[in-house]
């Protein structure tokens, strides 16, 4: 069965890229969202295998939102994209209960040897 995955970022050109890279090697993008309020919702909603989450977004950020995510399931599969690749983020990211961390602009490779180690 195709890994479920939802992905988070409010630029949907960066969703877009993320869901075309996923899509193409055999993963089943079920939702989207464009800030860290909508990706708590389609996560309950759509109860995805794994959850990829930028960390600036409006509304919600992506850190609050992963330790909003984490709170409702505790075994949630996230993996944080940012173009930051502040040290502090990255920590507060992994801290908060993100698996890995990709930096924009994307790497094809770098982004699904992240989500394989993930999802194990």
């Amino acid at each position: 069965m195709a890994i479920k995955v939802l992905i988070v970022d409010d630029a949907a050109f960066m969703r877009m890229m993320i869901k075309d890279i996923l899509s193409k090697n055999g993963y089943d993008v079920v939702g989207e969202a464009e800030n860290g309020l909508k990706a708590v919702e389609k996560y309950q909603e759509l109860k995805p295998d794994l959850t990829t989450m930028d960390i600036t977004m409006p509304e919600m950020d992506g850190i609050a939102a992963v330790k909003e995510i984490k709170k409702m399931d505790a075994s949630a599969i996230i993996i944080m994209c940012s173009a930051m690749g502040q040290q502090a983020m990255v920590i507060e990211a992994i801290q908060s209960g993100a698996r890995d961390f990709i930096v924009k602009p994307f790497q094809p490779d770098r982004v699904l040897e992240a989500v394989r180690k993930a999802v194990g």
